[in-house]
């Protein structure tokens, strides 16, 4: 194996890479709504005044946040087909991530609804508020808002976390590193590449996290 520098071997590998990233992007970004907006329905259950539907929820939560993402992504991609269910393997991947990270994000939210000030909720009691109203129009907006650097950073970990999906054949950027390098028996360019794009949209996006906390004023929470 060369492990010299090849310029031309690298600039010839880079469409392959780049396609991968935008793998890589579609997935962290379809799999961070789905976590976000999942995370939020599990937090609300968790609020739920019916024992049954808060212990479900936090059963199921706690039995999603005990296994390893990849054996989650071999149940959805490989068991799920034994009983009728098949899923090609990026929706199995988005799935995977987003309903993982909601398990994380329930409890984010569930901190930030927490943390809203009693008075806010007396207030809403005392000027007569619809209960829907009181949560869409007064609760909500503080609690997100205060978890917003949280929500990031798990966006960025859901970010390193995706060449898990090459274990059910997503192609993502690492994905397309390796083949190219297989291909040509040169690991050096393909993979340098993928860890430098890693690095590209990785940190500026934990310096947004880093302002989000400065202009919230809020504690951050690592990735």
């Amino acid at each position: 194996m060369n492990s010299v520098w090849d310029w031309d071997f690298a600039f010839e590998v880079l469409p392959d890479i780049l396609n991968g990233l935008l793998v890589t992007i579609q997935a962290t970004g379809l799999g961070s709504v789905l976590a976000y907006v999942l995370g939020l329905v599990f937090a609300l259950l968790r609020r739920s005044p019916i024992r049954l539907v808060s212990g479900t929820t936090w059963l199921f939560m706690e039995l999603v946040r005990s296994t390893p993402l990849l054996v989650q992504l071999f149940f959805l991609f490989y068991v799920l087909p034994l009983v009728g269910i098949t899923l090609s393997p990026m929706v199995t991947g988005v799935i995977g991530l987003g309903l993982h990270y909601a398990t994380y994000t329930a409890e984010v939210y569930r901190a930030g609804i927490e943390a809203v000030p009693k008075g806010q909720w007396e207030a809403a009691i005392a000027l007569s508020l619809p209960r829907t109203r009181t949560w869409t129009a007064v609760i909500l907006p503080q609690a997100i808002t205060r978890v917003l650097p949280a929500l990031g950073n798990y966006t960025i970990s859901m970010f390193k976390e995706t060449p898990l999906l090459l274990a059910i054949g997503v192609l993502d950027i690492v994905g397309a590193a390796q083949e190219e390098a297989s291909l040509a028996f040169r690991y050096v360019e393909p993979i340098t590449i993928a860890g430098i794009f890693f690095l590209l949209l990785s940190y500026p996006s934990s310096l947004l996290v880093r302002y989000l906390e400065r202009r919230f004023g809020l504690a951050k929470q690592s990735v």
